[in-house]
């Protein structure tokens, strides 16, 4: 069984935290987080252990991001980088109700949730945050960083790109694809391809408008200021 530390102490990390405990080959020890009050507490019931730099302190331990945004996770990574953490020092956290089937792929430092379904084909890069009960269809190619909301349905042959996010309960059509750091909305339904680092949602998804404004903002006066 090996030790594993969690990275971050937030709400997805507790939650995290009781994934890893339920699959049979790991072992979570504690937490790193950078905010120095909490070294030393108890999160979940295992201690915060110090900062990112603390990894350096348990080179036996694999590893686990688990902050919801993948651009953080990525950057979370690099981070790591710097202190001698290369890929093979992390988890791989999958819930024993998932099953893998024969083809299918999970990268390191990918974390999946109950009730996960792959059908045949699937390759989720690392450092991938699943929620529960997504469904995926034979074909799917899921890239590193993304992050998939609970109960998405994705059709056969899509694709998510790098550091993209899709709400819960989205659905994506077949071999349609999500672009790079690119979201699609709680909810939205996607029946074309979505460019990178745009924002769609709705049903058929659609671009995000951002209206302009003309108004003037009078400059304030003494009286209008709130300190």
């Amino acid at each position: 069984m090996a030790d594993v530390i969690l990275i971050g102490t937030s709400s997805l990390a507790r939650e995290a935290v009781n994934v890893v405990r339920a699959a049979s080959t790991l072992d979570p020890i504690g937490f790193l987080d950078d905010s120095p009050e909490r070294w030393g507490t108890l999160v979940a019931g295992l201690p915060v252990l110090g900062g990112l730099d603390s990894a350096a302190e348990h080179p036996d331990a694999l590893l686990l991001i688990c902050v919801t945004a993948g651009t953080t996770r990525s950057r979370l990574a690099a981070r790591l980088r710097e202190f001698d953490v290369d890929d093979d020092r992390y988890a791989t956290a999958v819930h024993p109700s998932v099953e893998l089937p024969r083809g299918c792929r999970v990268s390191p430092g990918s974390l999946l949730f109950a009730g996960v379904v792959m059908t045949s084909d699937v390759s989720i890069g690392r450092h991938v945050m699943v929620l529960p009960n997504v469904s995926f269809s034979h074909g799917n190619r899921v890239q590193s960083f993304a992050t998939i909301g609970a109960g998405v349905a994705v059709g056969a042959g899509a694709r998510i790109g790098e550091e993209a996010t899709v709400g819960m309960n989205a659905s994506i059509r077949d071999r349609v694809r999500v672009g790079r750091r690119a979201t699609l909305a709680m909810g939205s339904a996607l029946f074309r391809d979505l460019p990178p680092g745009e924002t769609w949602l709705g049903v058929p998804a659609a671009p995000v408008l951002v209206e302009e404004t003309t108004e003037t903002v009078a400059p304030a006066t003494p009286e209008h200021h709130h300190v």
